[in-house]
């Protein structure tokens, strides 16, 4: 999402993802799936419009650390901790929501709220310290665990998880109690991956809206009326990213912040483990993935070389 072809490409993401659920959304005759993913765009464009004033106000600006790229540099001072405009409009959504038990209701609120928190927090810090360093990682990876083992310990407790991993080939794997810390780790990767990619113009929302919108295709495909609700907020959160991304692609008005990154990340993975997603959700992930793993060797060849790469 960087560079000066990004109005074209912003529009045309928005074309097709707006085509896809509006398919679908007639398909399964359930027009309020498009409305929603319409409002999402709205109100996300909306908050962030107005919010980017406040965050300038609050001096919330975003601090560039200076072994990293010399072309980054020009990023600093441009406001951040942009998950503000889009996170709580989530947890709206979540709250009204009318086809999902209030236990399931308050867990998935209990979790992705201490995520939105964690990034909150580590934001705060950074932009306090003037460093783009918040929670020490040891901190930060902590209350990852104690969030998603209180999430994945409620849904296997309440037999709301599957242990049986399916494949494109409906080749099936009884994974027993090994499913809960792949659970547990699959909801940590993703939010620390997503918050890896948030370095990018445009480049964490405009993944994860796709990353959504496919979410919640998959998640109709299967036919189970049981995770309607979640295709629904997985295309919920793609308008959102969507409504960010206006602002947020070259040349950023605002970055997304670990505010936002680590609490869409953190919803992914929620998502991908409630309906058993996993193949589906580490294929179209994949970017994340493969962006983590990039981050990894550069940071490792960086602290054994002393260079910067």
């Amino acid at each position: 999402m960087t560079g000066k072809s990004n109005i074209s490409t912003y529009s045309i993401l928005i074309i097709i993802i707006s085509s896809i659920t509006l398919i679908n959304s007639i398909y399964i005759n359930l027009p309020y799936i498009f409305i929603l993913y319409i409002f999402s765009i709205i109100s996300s464009n909306i908050s962030t419009q107005y919010g980017i004033k406040y965050i300038k106000k609050l001096n919330f600006l975003q601090s560039i650390r200076s072994e990293g790229p010399s072309s980054h540099q020009s990023k600093s001072n441009t406001p951040t901790m942009g998950g503000l405009f889009i996170i709580p409009i989530f947890l709206l959504i979540l709250s009204c929501s009318s086809i999902i038990s209030f236990k399931l209701k308050l867990a998935l609120l209990i979790a992705i709220f201490g995520f939105f928190i964690i990034g909150l927090i580590d934001d705060y810090l950074s932009i306090k310290n003037k460093v783009n360093l918040g929670l020490k990682s040891k901190e930060k990876l902590i209350l990852q665990i104690f969030f998603s083992l209180f999430f994945v310990i409620f849904l296997s407790n309440n037999n709301l998880i599957n242990n049986n991993l399916d494949f494109l080939n409906n080749s099936i794997i009884n994974l027993k109690t090994f499913i809960i810390p792949i659970s547990i780790i699959t909801i940590i990767s993703l939010s620390n991956s997503v918050n890896l990619t948030d370095g990018l113009d445009g480049l964490a929302a405009g993944c994860s809206s796709i990353v959504f919108c496919g979410l919640g295709t998959e998640i109709l495909l299967t036919n189970d009326k049981n995770y309607l609700i979640f295709s629904l907020l997985s295309f919920c959160m793609s308008g959102l990213c969507l409504g960010f991304l206006k602002h947020n692609k070259y040349p950023a008005k605002i970055f997304m912040g670990d505010t936002g990154s680590l609490t869409i990340g953190a919803i992914i993975g929620i998502i991908c483990v409630v309906t058993n997603s996993f193949f589906t959700t580490f294929i179209i992930s994949g970017i994340f993935v493969f962006e983590a793993l990039s981050v990894i060797l550069q940071v490792s060849y960086f602290k054994i070389t002393k260079k910067n790469i």
